[in-house]
């Protein structure tokens, strides 16, 4: 090929010739430097052209503009050294090019808000925990700013607020330290301890998930969440002790029982069954068994468990299920006006304590009735989960024992006994749930149903 010495006016006044796709001038100072012109553009570009292996090999340098004549040359005799210890320039500078990739994309995930790494987290978690555990977590960094729709009290906001972990998950995991943990817990400690609490054991699992994923190793402080702070700077935590006396039951029964059919009939299944606020709350038609007199109810430790029917909750619950099951009328009064129901797209709701203004069509929030409950009785301060706490103890009454009312309550075993050497039917489990119900509905001066019709009918033989 030929060659010239390339000059600053040489390479001003070169260009592509019509018809041809570039055109190459070759320097006689620099071996395989050339300059690279292609038509219908004034750019062109200082390349290198070599042989590695045999084979042709061509490195483009780069814009004239960015590069001067002496550097360019300076270049190419650094290819040249390269490819003669056999390496490939090409590979090099695609290794170059990855390695600073990686490095930008390194400082970005450093440099992200802790929040990215909660959404990955709860993604992952999502099919190991309940739906409720999953809200829960999404409550700890919700935006806030919603419209309140219900449980506003007097001097509140009309919105609901930010989650109680989003401003801190708003920093980077490098920063969330033990210091910057121990600060979030005294800010919060004297206005929602609480919820600072549960925050904080959240937190710490997910740091810990964290640490064991290797696109978040080397982020994470192993004591930013160490057990000392919470001590510290939380409130020493008092158990709960809520729970309905003998004496009680009379006048809770009689307030609850004037509420609206659904809270009613879940409020004394809570306090009869004993269950869990959100077991009870998702439970369906198609887990009532009504011939066979059991209830299956997900269970959060085993998956799910069956317990009795007693009689008078089955008789609660019939009533709903006749509510249920019946159509609504072809006509309805709206603000003084008759309006036609849409009966073609009405159908029974799935959900035994169904709602027809929460979006997931089953009862959310229960507390307000309960707390209006309450406070016309005249009783003192009691909490869904006092509820299932009075079952447990008002069994005691009945001298039932321990491992039964636990059982039925979902109470995970707590002995070897209980553990491995129990197994109690569902017939053994009624008869003591039924004398539970009982008494307690004896104490509360109320009517007992009729035992005989109450009972499992009898399976028919031939």
């Amino acid at each position: 090929m030929p060659r010239i010495k390339l000059t600053a006016g040489r390479i001003r006044d070169f260009t592509c010739p019509t018809g041809k796709a570039q055109a190459f001038l070759w320097d006689t100072e620099a071996p395989g430097l050339a300059l690279r012109a292609t038509p219908g553009s004034e750019a062109r570009a200082f390349i290198f052209q070599s042989k590695l292996n045999g084979k042709a090999l061509r490195v483009t340098i780069g814009d004239v503009r960015a590069w001067g004549i002496d550097e360019a040359r300076a270049e190419a005799r650094r290819l040249q050294t390269e490819i003669d210890q056999g390496n490939d320039p090409r590979q090099q500078k695609a290794e170059r090019i990855a390695a600073a990739e990686a490095k930008r994309e390194e400082g970005r995930r450093t440099d992200a808000p802790a929040l990215d790494a909660w959404n990955d987290y709860l993604k992952a978690r999502a099919a190991r925990w309940s739906a409720r555990t999953l809200l829960d977590h999404q409550r700890l960094t919700d935006p806030g700013g919603k419209p309140k729709t219900r449980g506003r009290k007097k001097g509140e906001g009309d919105t609901t607020q930010p989650g109680i972990l989003l401003p801190l998950l708003a920093h980077p995991l490098k920063k969330i330290d033990a210091a910057a943990v121990r600060a979030f817990l005294k800010d919060e400690a004297e206005t929602r301890p609480t919820q600072a609490k549960n925050a904080f054991d959240r937190l710490r699992a997910f740091l810990n998930w964290c640490a064991e994923r290797p696109e978040y190793q080397g982020q994470i402080h192993a004591d930013a969440c160490n057990g000392r702070a919470a001590r510290d700077e939380l409130p020493k935590g008092t158990p709960k002790d809520d729970c309905l006396q003998r004496e009680q039951l009379r006048p809770w029964f009689d307030a609850v029982r004037a509420l609206p059919a659904v809270p009613s009939v879940y409020l004394q299944a809570l306090l009869l069954t004993g269950a869990r606020r959100e077991e009870l709350a998702g439970l369906r038609w198609d887990d009532v068994d009504f011939q066979w007199k059991s209830l299956r109810i997900a269970d959060k430790v085993e998956g799910h468990r069956t317990i009795p029917l007693t009689p008078y909750v089955a008789g609660l619950l019939r009533d709903l299920k006749r509510r249920n099951d019946t159509r609504p009328p072809e006509w309805r009064i709206l603000d003084g006006k008759r309006i036609r129901n849409d009966l073609d797209a009405w159908k029974p709701s799935p959900w035994v304590f169904s709602s027809k203004t929460a979006a997931s069509g089953r009862l959310q929030e229960p507390r307000a009735a309960h707390n209006r409950a309450i406070a016309s009785a005249g009783l003192p301060a009691l909490s869904l989960h006092g509820l299932r706490r009075s079952f447990g103890t008002l069994a005691e009454w009945v001298e039932c024992p321990a491992g039964v009312s636990a059982q039925i309550m979902g109470h995970k075993p707590s002995a070897l006994a209980e553990k491995h050497y129990r197994r109690r039917p569902l017939d053994l489990l009624r008869v003591w749930h039924s004398k539970i119900e009982g008494w307690i509905l004896e104490q509360a001066g109320i009517e007992q149903p009729n035992q005989e019709e109450a009972a499992p009918a009898l399976r028919a033989v031939g």
